[in-house]
């Protein structure tokens, strides 16, 4: 008989706390330290106590600061932690925490004001499905829970992706014929329509969905008129193609393809792009996606564009027949990881852009430090691994000029980016 370990139960206790600060994931902290969700600096209150973690059982003093959440599921949804805080306030600590990642390796530089997401413009979301008491279920991961809460609003979320839960809904029931099933819908918001890209399905010997669940997702995507649905890169529903606008582009998104969260901070991040990179005869646009900066910055100068995702380096390819009068555009599918560009490829090459993942381009990194290379333009999601391999750059003779902050994904404690080096 298979023994498992008894879960260990933390004993809770009450205590009255002052919050002296907010923490890097967003959470008010007390003595000890003690971690509070939804606690602002300057607040006291009585909390629950398990271990480090506490719950504010009475607020006896509120900051000033403090707001009310706009949200009807906010504190028990787990995508949204600081609704409750002022823009102002909450946009400095941002900086703050931008500030503080670049100090921990000896970084300087002019951190512009940031990009601020409005609500109602994101437009990518992940949506959970399952099965419960009265149907399906579709929303958000419940806060510290496998659990799903069922979404009827969603303040960040472009109002047209709102609209279309319910079609949304219906299209997941086909998803979930397999008892082991748990969809994900990642739902783009296209200037075609919306795109679906479903992930979570339990593979079968007959690839995952029956005819029969296949033919019910088709007549729920046309029911709610969605342009596209995909699973594993599969069309499961076509009718027409899912399009976005890069610069004077536009492109066909593979499927499953990345895209930045708010269309506003995809311009933010390609007009900074552009400022530092104006009057470079070449450029590298490296983790490039689908073209999102290699369009705009092929209106300046030619590119070589690199990307390890084969459907994206095709989109990319593609869509450049539908904007002339751009310089030579050179797209690769080339793991940058494994085979970075080489400082000898960039012989020709006096500005470039790299956009990696959240593990940052270290290895890239590397090859650009050694080339000759004049200016850099780095656009990172996530600040620890952007220090990282910006200190590589220092090290090398560049200068980290300026930051653009970038906070699209509202209301959390995640922040982007975009930095400019020069030698």
């Amino acid at each position: 008989m298979r023994r498992t370990r008894p879960t260990k139960v933390v004993p809770s206790r009450e205590a009255v706390v002052e919050i002296t600060a907010v923490g890097a994931a967003g959470d008010g902290m007390a003595s000890g330290p003690i971690f509070v969700p939804f606690a602002l600096p300057g607040e006291t209150a009585r909390i629950s106590i398990a271990g480090d973690r506490g719950e504010i059982v009475e607020l006896l003093s509120a900051s000033p600061e403090r707001i009310p959440p706009v949200s009807p599921h906010y504190g028990l949804c787990g995508g949204c932690q600081l609704q409750h805080w002022a823009q102002g306030p909450y946009l400095d600590w941002k900086v703050e925490q931008l500030r503080r990642v670049l100090a921990r390796e000896s970084l300087e530089a002019e951190i512009l004001p940031p990009f601020a997401a409005a609500p109602g413009t994101r437009r990518r979301l992940g949506l959970h499905a399952r099965r419960g008491p009265g149907g399906v279920i579709l929303g958000f991961k419940q806060r510290r829970s496998w659990d799903l809460i069922e979404v009827t609003q969603c303040p960040v979320a472009d109002p047209r992706l709102v609209a279309a839960f319910p079609a949304l809904r219906r299209l997941a029931e086909p998803f979930l014929e397999h008892p082991k099933s748990a969809p994900t819908l990642h739902v783009t918001l296209t200037s075609t329509g919306i795109d679906v890209d479903v992930t979570g399905v339990e593979a079968k010997s007959g690839g995952g969905l029956s005819a029969d669940a296949r033919m019910r997702a088709a007549e729920a995507a046309a029911a709610g008129d969605l342009a596209r649905v995909t699973m594993g890169g599969e069309v499961v529903y076509g009718a027409r193609p899912p399009t976005v606008r890069f610069g004077a582009a536009s492109v066909v998104l593979p499927p499953g393809g990345f895209l930045q969260a708010v269309a506003g901070a995809e311009d933010a991040l390609a007009g900074f792009a552009l400022e530092h990179a104006a009057g470079a005869r070449r450029v590298a646009d490296l983790f490039c996606g689908a073209g999102a900066f290699t369009f705009r910055l092929g209106e300046i100068a030619p590119v070589l564009a690199a990307d390890a995702d084969v459907g994206a380096i095709s989109a990319l390819r593609t869509g450049l027949s539908s904007a002339p009068g751009l310089k030579t555009v050179t797209a690769e599918a080339r793991d940058l990881y494994r085979r970075p560009v080489l400082a000898q490829e960039l012989k020709h090459v006096d500005a470039v852009l790299f956009d990696p993942p959240r593990a940052g381009a270290i290895e890239q990194t590397a090859q650009i430090a050694e080339s000759a290379v004049a200016r850099v333009v780095a656009v990172s999601c996530n600040p620890t691994t952007f220090a990282r391999d910006a200190r590589r750059l220092v090290d090398a003779g560049f200068r980290l000029e300026r930051v653009l902050p970038v906070d699209q994904f509202l209301w959390s404690a995640h922040m982007e980016l975009a930095a400019a080096f020069s030698r």
